[in-house]
C-alpha cells in the first residue's frame, strides 16, 4: 500500500509515542520494519518532504554503444557495404579501437535497414533418387 508523505511523518510518531516496541506497534499496522526504518532514516535529514514518493529513475544502461560509435559504424556499413555484420564489428574495433560485438553490429545496422539478405541457393528435388535405398537405415 502506498502511504503519502503526510501518512508516513503520522505513522513514524505514532511509532515513537507508543509505549509498546517498534515491531510490536508496526505489526497491527501492516507496515514492515525495514520499510519504517527507510522512512525514519529519511525523515531527520529532509523532513516530510523527504518521505514524499520519488518517481523512479530508470538506471543507466552501462553497455549502451554511445550515439556517435553508433553513427560511425553506419557510415561505415554504408562505405563498405560489402562486408558482412561480423567482418564490419571486427574492422571497426581494429580502426577504431572501440570493441562492437557481431550481434551488436546486427542490431545496429538491422536498426538502418542495412542488412542485406544473403543469396539463397535454391535446389530442387528430383522425382527419383540416383541410388534408391532399399532395406531400413540404409544410406
Amino acid at each position: 500500500m502506498k502511504y503519502s508523505g503526510s501518512e508516513k511523518l503520522e505513522i513514524i510518531r505514532t511509532v515513537e509515542d507508543s509505549s509498546l516496541g517498534i515491531t510490536r506497534t508496526l505489526v497491527p499496522l501492516g507496515i514492515p520494519k525495514a520499510t519504517f526504518y527507510n522512512w525514519d532514516d529519511r525523515y531527520p535529514t529532509g523532513g516530510g518532504e523527504a518521505l514524499e514518493d520519488r518517481k523512479a529513475v530508470p538506471p543507466a544502461i552501462w553497455n549502451k554503444v554511445p550515439e556517435d560509435v553508433r553513427q560511425a559504424l553506419v557510415e561505415r556499413a554504408l562505405d563498405l557495404s560489402e562486408l558482412s555484420p561480423r567482418e564490419l564489428a571486427v574492422s571497426f574495433t581494429d580502426e577504431r579501437r572501440y570493441f562492437i560485438s557481431e550481434a551488436t553490429a546486427y542490431r545496429i545496422l538491422k536498426e538502418h535497414d542495412l542488412v542485406t539478405s544473403p543469396a539463397w541457393i535454391v535446389m530442387k528435388a528430383t522425382d527419383r533418387f540416383d541410388q534408391p535405398t532399399i532395406a531400413l537405415n540404409q544410406l
